[in-house]
C-alpha cells in the first residue's frame, strides 16, 4: 500500500493541491474513488473556481453533493451561489441589528463588498467549514482546491478570521460597556428633573420607555455577542481540524518541470507557515523511458526537477505516477488513474 493510499485510509480531511493544469481534480477524483472501492465513505469537493469535477465524471456535479459512485459523492461549490448566501446572511444579521436610518449604508456597503478582495475566499471558507461540520464520522472529505496561490490564502484564513473575530469581540465588549455607562448616566436625572416629572406624573413612565430602550440595547448587544461567538467557534473549530495532522493533511500534485516544482516547495513553505501538515507529494503524468528517444529524453529532464524536489523536501514521500496512454476520463479512466495510487 501507497504513503498516499495510507494517508487517505488514516485521515478525515485531505486538500489536495498545486499549480494549475497539473492534474489535480484527476488525482482528487482517483484517490476518492480508491477509497470508495476499498468500502469507505466519500466525498470529493471542488472549491476550484473553474470547475472541473463534473466535466471529468461526465456527469452534472453542482452545489449539492451527487452520487458519482458507489460510497462516493461530490459537489462543486458555487463561488457566486456562495457569496450570494454569504452576503444575504451577513445582510441580515446587521439589519436585524442596526438602526434603520443606517440599513440603506449597510446594504450600499454590502453590495460594494461583493467584489472586494477576500470577500469570494471567506465565503468558500464558510461552506469548506460546513461541509467539515457535516461530515459524517467515518466519512473522508477530500478537497480538489484551486491553484496554489488561491489555496495558500484560503488556508491563512482561519487564522485571520478567528485574529479578526477576536478583535471584533473585544470591540464589542468595550462599546457595550461603554453603552451601558452612558445608560447609567442618562438615568442619573438631576433633583429638578425628577420633581418636575413627578409633578406631571411622568417620571414613572419615563423610567419605563428608558428601562425597555435598555432592554433593547441589552438584547441587541447579547445578540451580536452571540453571532461573533457562533463566527469565533466555527473558526477555531475549522482550524483546530486543519491544523490537527491526525485529522487533516495536504497532498500537492505536480508535473516534473521547473515551474511546479518551484511553486510546490513555495506551497509547502506557506502551508507550513498555516501550521497544516503536506501529507504527501504525487508527481503526475511521468514520462516513459523505453517508448522512444524523444520521450526518453523528456524523461531525463524530468529526473532533474525530481531530484531538486526530493533535496528541498527530503521527509516528504512521493509518489510517481506515469503518463496514461488515453485521457483520464469518466469512472473507467479514474479507475486506471487509481491503480497507480495504491
Amino acid at each position: 500500500m501507497s504513503d498516499l493510499t495510507q494517508l487517505a485510509a488514516s485521515r478525515d480531511v485531505l486538500f489536495v493541491g498545486g499549480k494549475g493544469g497539473v492534474g489535480k481534480t484527476a488525482v482528487a477524483s482517483a484517490l476518492a474513488l480508491q477509497q470508495a472501492r476499498l468500502g469507505r465513505r466519500t466525498l470529493v469537493v471542488s472549491t476550484d473556481p473553474a470547475h472541473n469535477l463534473g466535466h471529468l465524471w461526465q456527469r452534472r456535479v453542482g452545489d449539492a453533493p451527487v452520487e458519482l459512485a458507489p460510497l462516493l459523492r461530490g459537489m462543486e461549490i458555487d463561488p457566486a451561489r456562495t457569496t450570494d448566501e454569504h452576503l444575504r446572511a451577513v445582510r441580515a444579521t446587521m439589519e436585524r441589528m442596526m438602526p434603520e436610518h443606517l440599513q440603506g449604508e449597510v446594504r450600499r456597503h454590502l453590495e460594494l463588498a461583493r467584489e472586494a478582495p477576500g470577500t469570494h475566499e471567506a465565503a468558500v471558507l464558510e461552506r469548506v467549514a460546513e461541509v467539515i461540520e457535516q461530515r459524517a464520522p467515518d466519512e473522508l472529505v477530500i478537497f480538489d482546491t484551486a491553484p496554489s496561490g488561491h489555496t495558500s490564502r484560503l488556508m491563512a484564513l482561519p487564522e485571520l478570521m478567528q485574529a479578526w473575530t477576536e478583535g471584533l469581540l473585544r470591540r464589542q465588549d468595550r462599546s457595550a460597556r461603554f453603552g451601558a455607562a452612558l445608560r447609567g448616566l442618562d438615568r442619573q436625572p438631576d433633583a429638578g428633573d425628577q420633581r418636575a416629572a413627578e409633578i406631571v406624573g411622568s417620571f414613572a413612565g419615563s423610567r419605563r420607555v428608558g428601562r425597555r430602550t435598555d432592554d433593547r440595547r441589552a438584547r441587541r448587544d447579547a445578540e451580536i455577542r452571540a453571532v461573533l461567538d457562533r463566527r469565533q467557534g466555527r473558526f477555531r473549530a475549522l482550524r483546530e481540524v486543519l491544523q490537527d495532522r491526525e485529522q487533516a493533511a495536504f497532498v500537492i500534485v505536480l508535473a516534473a518541470e521547473r515551474l511546479p516544482v518551484l511553486e510546490t516547495i513555495e506551497l509547502e513553505q506557506s502551508l507550513l507557515r498555516a501550521s497544516m501538515h503536506v501529507g504527501a507529494l504525487v508527481v503526475n503524468k511521468r514520462s516513459p523511458a523505453e517508448a522512444g528517444p524523444l520521450l526518453a529524453a523528456r524523461r531525463e529532464v524530468e529526473e532533474g526537477y525530481v531530484d531538486q524536489l526530493t533535496r528541498a523536501l527530503p521527509d516528504l514521500p512521493l509518489l510517481q505516477v506515469p503518463l496514461l496512454p488515453g485521457e483520464v476520463l469518466g469512472e473507467t479512466g479514474l479507475d486506471r488513474l487509481a491503480e497507480h495510487l495504491v
